[in-house]
């Protein structure tokens, strides 16, 4: 379907790779900045007929020079301060939890990435922390994520990944359309948000047209 014709119930049922999204936010004016949820926001609200002047990023890039190990405390701003996940942000994280090597968590990107959606000039890398640590200690901490739109991008990801790796998804021949029928269904829905083979007998009608 072509940009021109896009309509919302077409674009809720159909799965796009970020590259689509960007292109589609260029041709229709829309910021292409952003996350990939934040991405099917301009496009969900254009679609709906938002006026095109009303579709602003949440989040604008920044020109301040990035800090360097010396220049990061706890008290550091995530937002302005030219704080980002970057080699000098790893060392920080390394001294500050007593490991050799850190990797940053998928966790603390959404939390920043909140951040910066929300505008939260406020917030401290010392308060990143603080939320980290405290969602690594909370039994819920997948439902406390699950509430983001970026963990949703995350989620539909890993349903992809292991429907595609399951023996059943070889007797199809669209692989990625069978994925986002399937993914339609649950994701709205009170089931966990996981491929299983049950789902393609649950909702076989609908995929059988594309069996090989």
């Amino acid at each position: 379907m072509t940009n021109d014709k896009m309509t919302l119930k077409y674009f809720e049922e159909n799965y796009f790779y970020k590259t689509d999204l960007i292109k589609m936010c260029r041709d229709y004016g829309l910021p292409t900045y952003g996350t990939k949820a934040e991405l099917n926001n301009y496009l969900r609200s254009y679609l709906s007929n938002v006026p095109l002047q009303n579709i602003k990023s949440p989040r604008t890039r920044k020109s301040t020079p990035s800090l360097t190990f010396e220049q990061i405390t706890l008290d550091t701003k995530l937002i302005g301060s030219g704080f980002s996940f970057n080699n000098a942000a790893r060392k920080f994280f390394a001294v500050y939890f007593g490991v050799e090597k850190f990797s940053f968590k998928k966790e603390m990107a959404i939390i920043k990435r909140q951040t910066e959606t929300d505008n939260d000039t406020e917030m401290t890398v010392g308060d990143l922390l603080s939320e980290y640590v405290h969602l690594q200690k909370t039994d819920n901490n997948q439902s406390l994520l699950g509430n983001t739109a970026e963990e949703s991008t995350y989620q539909w990801n890993n349903f992809l990944k292991d429907f595609c790796k399951s023996d059943e998804s070889h007797n199809f021949n669209d692989k990625l359309k069978v994925a986002s029928i399937l993914w339609k269904h649950i994701k709205s829905s009170s089931q966990p948000k996981k491929y299983t083979d049950e789902l393609l007998t649950d909702y076989q009608t609908e995929i059988s047209c594309f069996q090989k």
